[in-house]
């Protein structure tokens, strides 16, 4: 933090002034208040920023946040929350002893975008209420409290409401666009804090009154009954904060050159975070993409920016509350709707959508569910269809196609021999993997074998084998020697005969030595197994003719 404190100082007031309406307004988005907003910036701020695996992270609410929060506040309540984020801060700091920040990497990109399509448009709706001017109806789903605030703004329209939430978005886009170095959220908001109060605009509604100063750690939420129906939802929010933590951290190492945090320690400060900021009445915290690439655009180069960024709004808490609370809650929606509006990358989700039709469909599934369900499940959908269209693209470049086998026979052998074993010997070669995704279709394939007296699969280039491809390979067998049909194999590695012999495969293929090293070895045995059952002659060795010729001229 001592090489260069000016620059780090100075990114650090940056960002607070953009994190403070933000603070604000996902504040009041939970439904616990701006100030539950402002401590959690605060308190999760400063400590994840000490702790944190992240030189340049920002921590503090966030919208994606927020959309799980809603449902709990109004299932549980305020006190509900608390508890939440706390058990979450426990569960979190269990990952990271578990060292699970290292399965981020895991995730793909196309449920990544999908997930921030899903959050931006969530958050997008959830600020409908403000931005019309009307009471937030009762309700957990975005969609039906959207609607019903729709409704009563058609009963009784606030347009003054309806200009300031649009008057701050637009100067947002617009002014972020035409001079980037200017923080025009809180432009913005001070401009219609102003207006509001210049033409007293009684149908602005403020913020409220606000607490000078952060409250005294306590307890007095935690009810130990509840804990048992409060573990799901906390299992929700610690999921939530280590998927949006991990991925900000990585969009701050991808922004910079020579950084890389620490994605189990990542955990540990989010988990730090998490069990402090309920203590002062804050919501559950995460990373904060947006406010991290301020931080790292504007030249931070370590921890003391976020340091400097919390103690700002520590700052603006205990001395500026009374101002703050006169900010209209339709600014705080402008505010709001703008930043849900810049999350969505348009040319990233264009990129993403052309890719594959697969990352097409996953993007949009996860981008619906998020929008339908909530960002868990959102998640686990988005996880396990991309998973499934993985496996069906790795089984289809399974390919079991057949070889020549002339170049393996010695050069000495006569023509006629060689079309001759051609007629009786097959040879095929496997590539890919040989598992339960593609096994069947291999079977079939084998199955359908012409008729032949013995078939070669070689199989050095079968990259991994499970169970069910090996079940699947033995039961191929079982059927080609029902049909009189000798099967060998040539080049199976160790890890494959472990596999084989777990289900009996491999027994079965070393009998009379069907399994050999390589592909000549196998042609060999086949062969002699031809010479054998008589469909090939045996041949003559040459020292056995000359003492016959001898005989015979003696006779």
């Amino acid at each position: 933090m001592g090489r260069d404190p000016r620059r780090d100082l100075l990114a650090g007031l940056t960002v607070a002034i953009v994190a403070l309406p933000l603070a604000l307004g996902f504040g009041v988005s939970s439904g616990l208040g701006a100030e539950a907003g402002l401590a959690t910036a605060v308190v999760a701020g400063a400590l994840a920023a000490v702790f944190g695996g992240s030189e340049l992270q920002v921590s503090g609410p966030t919208g994606a946040m927020t959309v799980v929060l809603v449902p709990i506040v109004a299932r549980y309540g305020p006190g509900g929350v608390l508890t939440v984020g706390l058990l979450a801060g426990v569960l979190l700091i269990a990952l990271a002893a578990a060292r699970a920040g290292r399965y981020m990497r895991y995730v793909p990109a196309p449920v990544v975008e999908g997930f921030t399509l899903g959050i931006a448009c969530v958050i997008g709706l959830q600020q409908v209420p403000n931005a019309l001017g009307v009471a937030k109806p009762e309700g957990d789903k975005v969609l039906v409290v959207t609607w019903r605030a729709v409704e009563e703004f058609v009963r009784q329209p606030n347009w003054t409401a309806v200009g300031l939430a649009l008057a701050v978005a637009v100067l947002m886009l617009a002014g972020a666009r035409k001079w980037p170095g200017i923080p025009f959220s809180i432009v913005a908001v001070v401009a219609a804090t102003v207006a509001a109060q210049a033409f007293h605009l009684d149908a602005a509604e403020p913020i409220g009154d606000l607490p000078a100063g952060l409250p005294v750690p306590s307890l007095a939420f935690l009810d130990p009954a509840a804990l048992g129906s409060l573990l799901a939802p906390a299992v929700a929010v610690a999921a939530l904060a280590a998927l949006e933590s991990l991925l900000s951290a990585s969009v701050a190492d991808g922004m910079t050159v020579g950084q890389r945090h620490d994605p189990d320690r990542e955990l540990f400060g989010q988990g730090l975070a998490n069990l402090a900021a309920p203590l002062f009445g804050g919501v559950p915290a995460t990373g904060a993409i947006a406010r991290t690439a301020v931080n790292v655009r504007t030249g931070a180069g370590s921890r003391l920016a976020a340091l400097t960024h919390a103690a700002v709004l520590a700052v603006i808490v205990f001395a500026a509350a009374p101002l703050v609370s006169r900010i209209p809650l339709a600014a705080l929606a402008g505010v709001l709707l703008a930043t849900a509006v810049r999350m969505v990358e348009v040319g990233s989700l264009r990129a993403m959508a052309r890719a594959t039709r697969s990352d097409a469909v996953v993007l949009v599934l996860t981008a619906v569910a998020t929008l339908a369900l909530d960002l868990v499940y959102a998640v686990i959908i988005g996880l396990a269809v991309a998973g499934a269209l993985a496996l069906r693209a790795v089984a289809r470049q399974t390919r079991m196609e057949q070889v020549s086998f002339a170049a393996h026979l010695p050069g000495e052998d006569r023509a006629e021999e060689h079309a001759l074993l051609a007629e009786h010997i097959v040879a095929y070669r496997i590539d890919g993997p040989l598992f339960f995704a593609g096994a069947h279709r291999f079977l079939l394939e084998l199955s359908e074998v012409a008729d032949v007296r013995v078939m070669i699969l070689r199989m050095s280039r079968v990259m991994t084998i499970d169970a069910t491809g090996a079940l699947v390979l033995k039961d191929a067998v079982e059927k080609l020697n029902r049909r009189g049909i000798v099967v060998l194999t040539s080049g199976l590695r160790p890890g494959q005969r472990r596999v084989l012999d777990s289900v009996g495969a491999l027994e079965l293929l070393r009998r009379e030595g069907r399994e050999y090293a390589t592909t000549p070895e196998a042609i060999a045995g086949a062969r002699a197994h031809l010479q054998r059952t008589g469909v090939l002659p045996v041949p003559v060795p040459a020292d056995a003719s000359a003492t016959a010729t001898t005989e015979e001229s003696a006779r």
